[in-house]
């Protein structure tokens, strides 16, 4: 048997490259297998949680003709940043990690991208934003993380309308793209079931930051939950690696999307032009009342919305899309 390794999607500013990924120990455990369905996907997704990383693992990267080494953190996560080759351009572009395992090399490609400096920075959460999750209700969460494998579950009517207009808004081609970030409370064991998810129903292609892995069925069951600080960490990172960029924040009410964003555009007073949040329940919550009024006070235009029609009818009417 031989070692996993995963890559994830990678950034780059103007001058920086940030690219990531895991190391994982030889097992017999198959990969998330996106037809099985309910109990079948079960085991495939509590497989996800069991896998065992691979800490100080020899990693290299090529980038700019030459090749990097690192190794693997305790949790067989890796990062690599480093100077960025200038020449490179912008957009999605490929890169190369590999490591070696009895004298054989394993490669894989993924990419990463450079935005321009006059593109948007498109932030939204996942779990109940754009994915139908019941974050609300853990139990009934759980049962459908378990049992609705990846083609079965569901996206909010309209959210991938208004993401592909934001995903184009300002560009001049249809493949020049804005930056997308989606940034979650879920863990990275479940990266390759979002990802696929995003591709299925046309949603922009984005850069994950996603929760520390989990590697014990106990963890599994505290999947997209517990403390939140990671988000708001991981998107004041976002916006101080592009201070150049112009923000829209996009998530929901059922845990503290609001009161981070609400912290982030004070931090950053002149990078957000607007804040979504999508109600998952059918009355106001007060408290996100407050905070979307607030921020308008900030000149941050808010939309707190039931249907992603709403929102993207705000969007127009701002002249965010057309």
């Amino acid at each position: 048997m031989e070692p996993i390794l995963k890559l994830y999607r990678g950034y780059a500013n103007e001058e920086e490259l940030i690219v990531m990924g895991h190391v994982f120990k030889p097992t017999k455990i198959k990969d998330y297998a996106f037809e099985k369905k309910k109990f079948k996907n079960a085991t495939s997704i509590i497989r996800l949680f069991r896998l065992k990383t691979h800490s100080n693992a020899d990693v290299y990267l090529k980038h700019n003709n030459t090749t990097i080494h690192t190794k693997t953190l305790i949790d067989g996560h890796f990062k690599f940043c480093i100077p960025v080759d200038p020449n490179v351009g912008h957009g999605w572009i490929d890169y190369e990690v590999s490591i070696i395992h009895d004298q054989k090399t394993i490669a894989v490609k993924e990419s990463y991208i450079r935005p321009k400096k006059e593109n948007l920075g498109i932030i939204s959460d996942i779990d109940d934003t754009f994915l139908v999750s019941y974050t609300m209700n853990p139990l009934r969460k759980l049962y459908i993380l378990l049992f609705r494998n990846v083609n079965s579950r569901k996206v909010f009517e309209d959210v991938v309308a208004h993401y592909q207009a934001l995903s184009s808004s300002g560009r001049t081609t249809n493949e020049e793209q804005n930056a997308f970030f989606y940034v979650s409370s879920s863990e990275w064991n479940l990266y390759r079931f979002i990802v696929k998810f995003t591709e299925i129903h046309k949603l922009p292609k984005a850069v994950l930051l996603l929760k520390d892995i989990k590697t014990s069925l106990t963890d599994f069951f505290w999947s997209g939950r517990g403390n939140h600080n990671h988000k708001f960490e991981k998107i004041k990172h976002i916006l101080e690696f592009y201070p150049n960029l112009k923000y829209v924040l996009l998530g929901d009410d059922s845990q503290n999307d609001p009161f981070l964003y609400e912290a982030i555009c004070k931090i950053f007073p002149v990078n957000v032009i607007a804040v979504y949040i999508r109600k998952t329940r059918a009355n106001e919550k007060e408290k996100v009342s407050i905070v979307m009024k607030n921020l308008e006070s900030l000149n941050v235009s808010t939309c707190y919305f039931t249907h992603s029609s709403e929102a993207i009818q705000h969007s127009k009417t701002i002249g965010l899309i057309l």
